[in-house]
């Protein structure tokens, strides 16, 4: 597995930890979104993406994020120490979406990512600096996808209207080859009688 792509965003406000947002590519075919580049004691690190961890309210069961104080639903007073904590006491309130299992593909991803974030940094003190990472690139590979989905409907020329697939297929002459369809039966045509009694005798 190799990362063919890294696009970075900066952040405007120099003030804060967060440094910028990210997205990889792994082997041309798999994006991952939203990673976060912070600025940490021995210099920046990567954040994996992630959601907000959430505990049910236990009057109405609705989802409350661990830091509510009241539940958004129905008002109750919630407990104060909902979150599970780590091994260094803790509260995790966060968890990741997607993150690797090894060192040895933390360190890839670390590695890749603060190196185009360093260079990102350059490009952005050129004039007319444009982020790589930024909204048209987000819905440019959503049309991107969007449109490799819907490659397999089909469209009959004639009508102009999509076929469901495995219907008619067009013949070499260009015209579409019509589905088999069994003939009915037909009963055998009865003798013509010209009179009353015609062939009695």
């Amino acid at each position: 597995m190799e990362i063919t792509e890294v696009r970075v965003k900066l952040t405007e406000d120099n003030d804060d930890r967060l440094q910028g947002f990210c997205s990889i590519t792994f082997d041309d075919c798999f994006v991952v979104r939203d990673l976060k580049i912070i600025d940490g004691t021995n210099g920046p690190f990567v954040a994996m993406p992630s959601r907000k961890l959430t505990s049910h309210c236990p009057q109405c069961r609705a989802k409350n994020h661990l830091r509510a104080a009241h539940c958004n639903q129905c008002g109750l007073r919630l407990k104060d120490d909902r979150a599970l904590r780590d091994q260094e006491g803790r509260a995790k309130l966060y968890a990741d979406i997607a993150h690797p299992i090894n060192s040895a593909c933390r360190e890839m991803i670390q590695n890749k990512v603060i190196e185009e974030f360093r260079a990102e940094k350059d490009r952005a003190r050129q004039p007319g600096y444009i982020p790589s990472y930024n909204d048209d690139y987000v819905e440019a590979e959503a049309e991107h996808s969007a449109a490799k989905t819907s490659t397999h409907i089909r469209t009959d020329p004639a009508a102009g209207k999509p076929s469901a697939p495995g219907r008619a297929k067009e013949s070499n002459a260009g015209e579409p080859r019509v589905p088999h369809q069994k003939s009915p039966t037909r009963r055998p045509a009865r003798p013509k009688q010209s009179g009353f009694g015609e062939g009695i005798l």
